[in-house]
């Protein structure tokens, strides 16, 4: 029998950090010791939009704006089941980070050096990309 798809969506969340450079939100999640992009799985009849904000709200604290669709990722979760994640480009205020049992930190962290301090290549690849993407905008 196989096993049903794994629906998520989260968020690749920018500001300008100091200096006017930018920052992306990166999350820590104490159950499985990882540095990862804010995302998280689908509610009954919910849309993807819709649980990407939700989900980074409650991840980050930080209530985003979509700016634009940057795709999505497909993968084999920890059980080996298929997930597939859609991610948007989000941008944001600053909001009260609170740590949770789900995630107990939250970093800003310069747009170099992001990627390296991620714990799987498929957000890595999610975060090159939609650097890649906002760099040709603003050519």
């Amino acid at each position: 029998m196989t096993s049903p798809v794994i629906r998520a969506a989260g968020g690749v969340v920018v500001r300008q950090g100091h200096e006017r450079a930018p920052v992306v939100a990166l999350i820590h999640r104490p159950k499985y010791d990882d540095w990862s992009l804010p995302k998280g799985k689908l509610h009954p009849g919910e849309d993807e939009r819709d649980a990407a904000i939700r989900e980074v709200l409650e991840e980050t604290g930080l209530r985003c704006e979509i700016e634009r669709d940057l795709g999505v990722v497909r993968y084999a979760d920890r059980f080996g089941r298929p997930k597939i994640v859609r991610y948007f480009a989000m941008t944001c205020e600053d909001g009260p980070f609170t740590p949770t049992e789900e995630v107990d930190e939250m970093r800003w962290s310069p747009l170099p050096e992001a990627a390296g301090l991620l714990s799987y290549e498929h957000d890595a690849e999610v975060l090159r990309s939609a650097v890649a993407q906002q760099a040709g905008t603003n050519d």
